[in-house]
C-alpha cells in the first residue's frame, strides 16, 4: 500500500536548499540557483558548497550542518557517488528531495538508486528523481530545475520521465501561448511516480488538464481507478499521455496464444481506453491536444460549422469530419437567411460556408457572429488561405474577440507559413486554438467531443458473480502448487472454469484404455479425443486431436492417438486423453485469454479464434478488473465484430454470453492473481440465445 504524502512540499516549499550550488556558470547546480534567484522565488534559499562564500548575491553554506533554519525542499546536484551520502544527511531534516544527478539505474547503477529509495521511504520523505530536470511551479515563480525558461502560468500540469522532452515542451509552449500550473520531471521514478502525482493533481484547483510523457507505467489497475475518477470527476480533467515505445519489444516469445499476441503497445491501449486517457501518438499531437483542451471549456461536439475563404480546404475539412464520425451543422432557417443577407450572392451559405477568396476581416466577422449564434452549431472551424486581398491579422483579431465572448470551441487554421505566422502567433497567445491544417484540427475536435461524452458517463463497477465456487478453484490450484506444477492439466483447467460457471461441453479424462472404454459409454453421440500432456501446447500441430469418434471406437483411437503423438513428440509426457462431446456446428470460433504482465498487471484478451488466431490477430485487450462497458468495448472493437450482429443473412450471435464470459474471467483472475497465463481457445459463440461453449482451455500459474 502506498504511503500518503503531502506533495505541497514539492510545489509550495517555504524554504529550499540547493546542495551542489556550483560557481561554474555552465554547471547544473549553478543554473538551478540562478533560476531560483533571478526568476522570482520568494521563499528562503540555502545554498551549500564548501568552496564558495556567496553566489548570485546569496550566502553560501559550507555544509548542511551550518544551516540552523528549517528546510522543506532540498535539490541535490552533486555527482551520483555523493548523492546517497547527502541524502542520508538530508532525510533527517527535510520533507522533500529532488535529485537531478544522473548516474543511477539508467547507467546500470541500480544498487545506489535502491538505497536512495529505501532511505527516503524509511523517513517518509518525498523523492523526485534521480536523473531528472527538477520541479517548476510558475504560480510561486519557483524554478528548481535547470531549464532556463520559467513557463507562463496556466492550467496544464505536465509530468515527464524525460528531461529533454521537458525543455522542448517549455520552449514550444511559449510559442503556442500555453501555460502551466505545475511542471514536473520525474526521471527514474525512484520515489514519486505518475500515480502519486495524478492523485495530487486531481485535487489541484489550478490544474485543468494533465499531460504526461512516459516510457513505462506501473500498476495499471491503480492508474485506471485513479484516472477514471479524474476524467469523470467534478469537474472532469482530461489526461493526455504521450507513451513512447509502441513496438512489440515487450512481447517476447511465450508459451501461449495470448502471450504471443499481447505486445506492450496493445496493453497500453487497453489501459488508456479503460481509464479514459487520451493518447497522443506524436509530440505534435500532444501540443494540439494541450491547445484545444486548455483553451476551451468542455462541451459537447458533434455538429461542426466550417467557415472558409476557399472551397478546397472546406471540402478537405468536410471529408475529415465524416471520417471522424462528426457532422456538419445543419443551420437553422434564420441562420441561412442572415448569411444570405450578409454575404455576396456568389457565396455558399450552406455548411461549409464559403465566403469567397476576396473576403476581408469584416466578412469573416459577420459570418462568424451569425454562425456562432446558431443553436445547432457545437463548434466553429475557421479556415483561411492567404490571398492578395485577405486581411490576415485583422481577421485573427476578429476571431480572438469572438472567442473571448463565446463558450463554443473555436479552432482556426490559417494555411501557410511566413505570410500567416504573425496572425497565428497572435491567436495562440490570445487563447485561440490554432493549427496548421484542417485534418488534425478536425481530429482533435472529434477527440474533444469523445472526451466530453466519456466524462458524462456514470462510473461503472466491475463484474461480480455470486455463483462462482472459489473454494473448488482454490483446491485445484493448491494441489498443483503442492506438486510444484506450473502447468495445470487440461482437465484441471476445465474444472476451474466449471467452478466459475463457464459453459462447457460434456467432458471426462482417461489415463488408460480401460478408463477410455468406461468413460466412452457415457457419451451417446460422437465425441472428440484430445491428448493430455503438459509438454504439448498446440495439440493439433502434433496430431493430438481426433474428432467425430464413435463411443465404441474409443479404445482404438486412444492407441492410435498416443502412438502418433509419441512418434512426433518422443520426449513429451503423455498423461492420457480428454474425451469431450462434439461441439455444435453453428458457432463462431473465438479466443479468450489472459496474461500477467510484470509491470502493468493482468491483461484479458478476446478475439477471433481457431487455428488462424496468430495470423489474423484480430484481438482486443482489457486490464483486470474490467467493467461491463470494458467488455462491450472489447467485443465491439474487433474488425470482425459486425459478424456477431448478423452479416449477409447470417444469424445474430450471443454477444451477451461473450460479455458474461469476459466478466467471469476477470473475476477469476482477480480472485487468483497467481494465474500467469490462461487460454480458452476456441470459445465457440453460438447464435443469440444459445450462449457460448468452452472447447479447450489451458492455465499456467506462478
Amino acid at each position: 500500500m502506498r504511503q500518503k504524502m503531502n506533495l505541497d512540499y514539492l510545489f509550495y516549499p517555504k524554504s529550499i536548499a540547493v546542495v551542489g550550488a556550483s560557481r561554474d556558470a555552465s554547471s547544473v547546480g549553478n543554473n538551478i540557483v540562478r533560476n531560483l534567484v533571478t526568476q522570482g522565488y520568494r521563499g528562503k534559499l540555502f545554498l551549500v558548497n564548501p568552496k564558495a562564500e556567496r553566489l548570485y548575491g546569496k550566502k553560501v553554506y559550507g555544509s548542511l550542518a551550518e544551516i540552523e533554519e528549517e528546510i522543506e525542499l532540498a535539490v541535490i546536484a552533486v555527482p551520483a557517488r555523493l548523492a546517497n551520502e547527502v541524502t542520508e544527511e538530508l532525510v533527517k531534516r527535510v520533507r522533500a528531495i529532488v535529485i537531478v544527478s544522473s548516474g543511477f539505474k539508467e547507467s546500470g547503477e541500480s544498487f545506489w538508486e535502491e538505497e536512495l529509495k529505501k532511505t527516503c521511504r524509511l523517513h517518509n520523505v518525498l523523492l523526485i528523481g534521480p536523473n531528472c530536470l527538477g520541479v517548476i511551479n510558475p504560480e510561486i515563480k519557483m524554478n528548481s530545475s535547470f531549464a532556463n525558461i520559467m513557463p507562463r502560468l496556466g492550467n496544464i500540469a505536465f509530468i515527464s520521465q524525460s528531461g529533454a522532452i521537458c525543455t522542448t515542451v517549455i520552449d514550444y509552449a511559449q510559442d503556442l501561448g500555453l501555460g502551466f500550473s505545475k511542471f514536473i520531471s520525474i526521471g527514474n521514478k525512484a520515489g514519486v511516480d505518475e500515480l502519486q502525482l495524478l492523485q495530487y493533481l486531481a485535487k489541484d484547483a489550478r490544474t485543468k488538464l494533465i499531460a504526461i510523457y512516459t516510457e513505462e507505467l506501473n500498476g495499471a489497475a491503480e492508474i485506471i481507478k485513479i484516472t477514471k475518477a479524474i476524467t469523470q470527476g467534478n469537474p472532469p480533467k482530461p489526461v493526455i499521455v504521450l507513451k513512447s515505445g509502441k513496438t512489440d519489444l515487450g512481447a517476447k516469445a511465450v508459451s501461449s496464444h495470448t502471450g504471443a499476441l499481447s505486445g506492450s503497445n496493445e496493453v497500453y491501449e487497453a489501459l488508456f481506453a479503460q481509464a479514459g486517457i487520451i493518447r497522443a501518438n506524436t509530440i505534435q499531437e500532444l501540443f494540439n491536444y494541450m491547445q484545444i483542451f486548455s483553451k476551451n471549456g468542455l462541451t459537447q461536439i458533434k455538429n461542426v460549422a466550417v467557415i472558409t475563404n476557399a472551397g478546397g480546404p472546406g471540402v478537405i475539412a468536410t471529408d475529415e469530419i465524416a471520417n471522424c464520425n462528426l457532422s456538419l451543422a445543419k443551420f437553422s432557417v434564420k441562420t441561412k437567411k442572415d448569411l444570405k443577407l450578409a454575404l455576396p450572392a456568389a457565396a455558399h451559405i450552406d455548411n461549409p460556408v464559403d465566403i469567397l477568396g476576396d473576403a476581408g476581416a469584416d466578412r469573416y466577422d459577420r459570418t462568424l457572429k451569425i454562425v456562432e449564434k446558431d443553436k445547432k452549431t457545437d463548434c466553429l472551424l475557421v479556415l483561411l488561405t492567404p490571398q492578395s486581398m485577405t486581411q490576415i491579422k485583422d481577421t485573427a483579431k476578429e476571431i480572438i474577440e469572438l472567442k473571448a465572448r463565446s463558450k463554443k470551441p473555436i479552432t482556426a487554421c490559417f494555411m501557410g507559413k511566413s505570410t500567416v505566422e504573425p496572425a497565428v502567433s497572435l491567436m495562440k497567445t490570445s487563447g485561440v486554438t490554432a493549427m496548421n491544417f484542417p485534418e488534425p484540427a478536425v481530429r482533435k475536435l472529434s477527440v474533444f467531443g469523445q472526451f466530453y461524452k466519456w466524462s458524462k458517463q456514470p462510473q461503472a463497477g466491475t463484474f461480480k458473480f455470486n455463483d462462482a465456487d472459489k473454494n473448488k478453484a482454490r483446491s485445484i490450484l493448491s494441489r498443483a502448487k503442492k506438486d510444484s506444477r506450473l502447468f495445470l492439466s487440461q482437465t484441471e483447467a476445465l474444472e476451474i472454469l466449471k467452478a466459475y460457471q463457464f459453459p462447457l461441453l460434456k467432458f471426462g479424462w482417461a489415463s488408460n484404455v480401460g478408463e477410455v472404454e468406461t468413460l466412452a459409454k457415457k457419451f451417446k453421440e460422437k465425441m472428440a479425443m484430445k491428448i493430455v500432456s503438459p509438454d504439448i501446447l498446440h495439440k493439433s500441430d502434433v496430431g493430438g486431436v481426433v474428432l467425430n469418434v464413435e463411443p465404441g471406437e474409443g479404445k482404438k483411437i486412444f492407441v492410435q492417438l498416443t502412438k502418433s503423438v509419441s512418434e512426433k513428440k518422443p520426449k513429451a509426457k503423455l498423461e492420457g486423453v480428454l474425451l469431450e462431446e462434439m461441439a455444435p456446428k453453428n458457432g463462431i470460433e473465438t479466443i479468450l485469454g489472459a496474461k500477467k504482465n510484470s509491470n502493468l498487471g493482468t491483461t484479458i484478451m478476446f478475439g477471433m479464434g481457431g487455428v488462424y488466431v496468430e495470423v489474423l490477430k484480430d484481438v482486443s485487450f482489457g486490464i483486470v478488473p474490467i467493467t461491463p462497458q470494458d467488455a462491450k468495448r472489447m467485443v465491439e472493437s474487433l474488425k470482425a465484430s459486425k459478424i456477431f450482429a448478423g452479416f449477409r443473412g447470417m444469424p445474430c450471435y450471443d454477444v451477451n454470453a461473450v460479455i458474461n464470459c469476459l466478466g467471469r474471467l476477470s473475476q477469476l483472475l482477480t480472485d487468483f492473481p497467481e494465474i500467469k497465463e490462461l487460454d480458452i481457445n476456441p470459445l465457440l459463440v453460438l447464435p443469440k440465445g444459445e450462449g457460448v461453449r468452452v472447447l479447450d482451455a489451458r492455465i499456467i500459474i506462478e
